[in-house]
């Protein structure tokens, strides 16, 4: 049961921040005329800062003293989920039968997700 409270926890982390990432993306693109490349940059950053704290504190209640090791482990975590992420858009996408884009986009999080989760319960968190 507490694994099921664990994923149900990082995923509502995930959903706040997507919603960083999205909205201090558009912020800092929109309003502040910051090229969209640094904006997007600023928002996957402020998004993987904050789901650290909040995997670190309330998803998997870490107590480690060493929070620099554990957020560059996250941090690598997150920027291996980016890359495959962006590969499974572009092989369902591009190469399989031209999948609809956000179908892919779909398929992909799921993937990412497991991926996240996986990999921070056993490698960032264990």
């Amino acid at each position: 049961m507490d694994l099921i409270f664990r994923i149900i926890k990082f995923g509502l982390t995930g959903l706040l921040g997507m919603a960083i990432d999205f909205g201090a993306t558009w912020l800092c693109k929109e309003k502040l005329k910051i090229n969209k490349y640094i904006s997007n940059a600023i928002g996957f950053t402020l998004a993987v800062t904050n789901n650290y704290l909040i995997n670190r504190v309330w998803t998997f209640q870490s107590t480690n003293a060493h929070w620099g090791t554990e957020f560059s482990k996250f941090l690598i975590v997150s920027l291996i989920g980016l890359g495959l992420n962006t590969f499974i858009i572009y092989l369902f996408h591009q190469r399989k039968n031209g999948t609809n884009f956000y179908v892919a986009k779909c398929f992909a999080i799921l993937i990412v997700f497991v991926w996240n989760f996986l990999a921070n319960m056993l490698f960032t968190f264990k």
